[in-house]
């Protein structure tokens, strides 16, 4: 709970009566420094209470800023000035509720479970709708073959755990897709999902875009620049055709998977970032190893788990289902009903699909 009141008096009574009731309390009489709060550290709150009359910021703009950046958030508004607009404004911004001094301990107790159970229970739909859509991402994986069955088991599993995850398969595979479903599955879901194609990338532009620069880093930088790594912090980065990747940024990476921290270039300072790292390829990387393209510590470092999609031709018994799907998807986009004949599905059934399922997909188009 934040407390903010322009009154140290107050202040100073209502976090010692919020800790005895078991909450963690921050307390804050300058409202500037109490917006700064929640720039810096947006999760950090579940509840605001705050006055109504104070200097520089009221406590409806607090709430209006507070809202802005952590819009789940519960603002009670206290105030010793009770007037019907100011209250009726308060509610209208999207108040809890709005109370008037002398606070009733009671009361404010009350309130602040009321406010509590009702973030708890938004947050449960919240959570619920992820994971209903994180489950449809995995019927995605249309099949029945006995690998793809492993595979979404392995996909629920894998991504309720915080690690590191190498994804393997052939071209048109679905590898992202597979990126895609344990990001939504994951506790990190409501944070940025960022994929970055590392055979897109431009040798000598990717650290900047990696990890940003300073100011005055090189010729033409302007201003800061935030690095990718940096904007996605919290959520899960998707290093895409990672076999790509050059030498020197796989040292960058390593450092990055080792101590969490980014440094600007033309910067000394470290920052931390918390990101989830998943990779994938369709290359050999053993091999890569071998040939001295890929390092084997990165590669340890990537893999702690790894999800290898089976290759089309592998599990031609699900063709038929695939095919069924796209048929679907594709009348449904077009507004017009179509079929298959038996010859045409058992031509398909004997082809190897070098594309895999993308392959077919275009094809059915």
């Amino acid at each position: 709970i934040l407390v903010v009141d322009d009154e140290q008096v107050m202040v100073v009574m209502m976090q010692q009566i919020l800790e005895r009731m078991g909450y963690d309390v921050i307390a804050e009489t300058d409202s500037l420094k109490a917006l700064e709060l929640f720039r810096s550290q947006p999760e950090s709150f579940d509840l605001v209470i705050t006055d109504l009359k104070m200097p520089d910021v009221d406590g409806v703009q607090v709430m209006k800023r507070a809202k802005d950046v952590h819009p789940e958030i519960e603002v009670i508004i206290v105030t010793g000035y009770a007037t019907i607009n100011s209250a009726v404004e308060a509610m209208s911004r999207g108040a809890f509720y709005y109370m008037t001094k002398p606070i009733r301990l009671e009361e404010l107790n009350a309130l602040i479970i009321q406010a509590t159970e009702k973030l708890m229970l938004r947050r449960e739909i919240t959570d619920l709708k992820r994971r209903v859509k994180a489950q449809q991402g995995i019927t995605q994986f249309i099949g029945h073959n006995p690998e793809i069955l492993k595979l979404k088991d392995a996909i629920a599993h894998f991504a309720q755990l915080d690690c590191n995850i190498l994804i393997t398969g052939e071209t048109g595979t679905g590898k992202e897709l597979v990126a895609r479903t344990i990001y939504e599955l994951s506790p990190r879901a409501d944070k940025r999902f960022l994929p970055i194609n590392c055979g897109a990338m431009n040798e000598e532009l990717v650290l900047s875009e990696l990890f940003g620069h300073s100011k005055d880093a090189f010729t033409g930088a302007s201003k800061m620049h935030q690095g990718l790594l940096e904007s996605a912090s919290g959520g899960v980065v998707l290093f895409d055709e990672v076999g790509e990747m050059s030498l020197l940024t796989q040292v960058k990476l390593l450092r990055v998977l080792q101590d969490k921290k980014i440094i600007r270039v033309g910067d000394t300072k470290e920052i931390p970032v918390d990101v989830r790292i998943l990779a994938a390829t369709n290359r050999d990387l053993k091999k890569d190893i071998e040939a001295g393209l890929f390092r084997q510590d990165l590669y340890y470092r990537l893999n702690v788990a790894n999800l290898h999609i089976p290759p089309l031709r592998y599990r031609r018994d699900d063709i038929p289902l695939l095919v069924n799907y796209f048929l679907a998807k594709f009348s449904d986009q077009n507004d017009r009903a179509r079929s298959i004949t038996p010859d045409a599905l058992k031509c398909l059934e004997m082809y190897d699909y070098p594309g895999n399922a993308r392959e077919l997909e275009n094809i059915i188009e």
